[in-house]
């Protein structure tokens, strides 16, 4: 059977169903580089430049989640290593976890479900009042198909939908040819663009302040679109009003700063973390490895290598 390399965790399904194919090697111990076909890897992990450089008889590197500005795309197309992603099975999952990011910041969730367990509503009365997250003017940076998910479920708010992407999409929504125009028009800016350098603080001080002390920022792309330090900065001085934070720029350390301020939600990188979501991701990164093993074709590769889906 043909080698296949795996980085990081893969579920019991997956691992069954590559088993009966291949002959797995784990990243972590000795393996025969040269043999290695196919690898197996995560949108945290991607694959390490060394271990690209040592399997030089890759043909495939496929990764479980829809971000993969850890792996060296350029690299391997150079190399005709194709890559594919997850894309679209957890769509609607990560929406979810955008409004619950959402819901939690403006009605306190957080302060008042600590107001209930701790007791302090029945020996202190009522909890302060929240905000309300209907009729919200919000702002989605980047307008993909998670985008897209986003602003179908945010219709349930009677939101006033905005956008910004490097050009117009054809979508119902306002377009902003610039990210500051943007945060300026909006009561909330949601991160939703691809990590990498392209985007490495994207969502600069400029943006926050822009935003505004009653602004809310959340991000459900990678840490690295936003400049954490400059958000703390803005967050503490009062140049941004509100965070919701499911990714970080160094995970999963999170800044001791971020953990201490009451107008900050934080989550462990779960936006598509629930049982079916993953499974599906699983079951579509198996699909592109036996597809390429026995067509020479793969389902759903990155944009960078549609060229070399031949």
């Amino acid at each position: 059977m043909p080698d296949l390399l795996q980085i990081g965790g893969i579920t019991d399904d997956m691992r069954d169903r590559l088993a009966a194919r291949f002959t797995i090697h784990q990243a972590s111990g000795d393996y025969p580089a040269e043999a290695i076909t196919h690898i197996v890897t995560n949108g945290h992990d991607g694959v390490p430049a060394d271990i690209l450089a040592a399997c030089t008889n890759a043909k495939m590197a496929a990764s479980y989640g829809v971000g993969y500005d850890a792996i060296d795309t350029d690299a391997c197309v150079a190399r005709n290593v194709i890559v594919t992603h997850t894309p679209d099975v957890l769509n609607a999952e990560v929406a979810s976890t955008t409004i619950l990011l959402m819901l939690a910041s403006f009605r306190n969730f957080l302060s008042d479900e600590a107001h209930a367990r701790s007791g302090n509503w029945e020996a202190n009365g009522n909890a302060p009042l929240s905000r309300s997250a209907d009729n919200r003017r919000v702002g989605i940076l980047g307008m993909g198909r998670i985008g897209q998910a986003i602003a179908d479920k945010l219709k349930a708010f009677d939101a006033e939908i905005h956008y910004h992407t490097r050009s117009p999409k054809d979508v119902p929504y306002t377009y902003h040819d610039t990210l500051v125009g943007m945060a300026q028009a909006v009561e909330v800016l949601i991160c939703i663009t691809p990590g990498g350098p392209a985007t490495e603080h994207l969502v600069n001080a400029d943006v926050m302040e822009a935003l505004g002390p009653e602004g809310t920022l959340i991000n459900v792309s990678r840490g690295s679109v936003v400049d954490e330090v400059a958000m703390v900065a803005a967050l503490q001085s009062g140049k941004l009003g509100y965070a919701a934070l499911d990714v970080f720029e160094a995970e999963p350390k999170i800044p001791d700063a971020l953990k201490t301020m009451s107008n900050v939600v934080l989550l462990p990188h779960v936006g598509s973390a629930t049982h079916e979501t993953r499974a599906a991701m699983g079951s579509l990164v198996v699909d592109n490895v036996l597809s390429h093993l026995d067509t020479g074709r793969v389902l759903t590769p990155v944009p960078e290598c549609v060229h070399l889906n031949g």
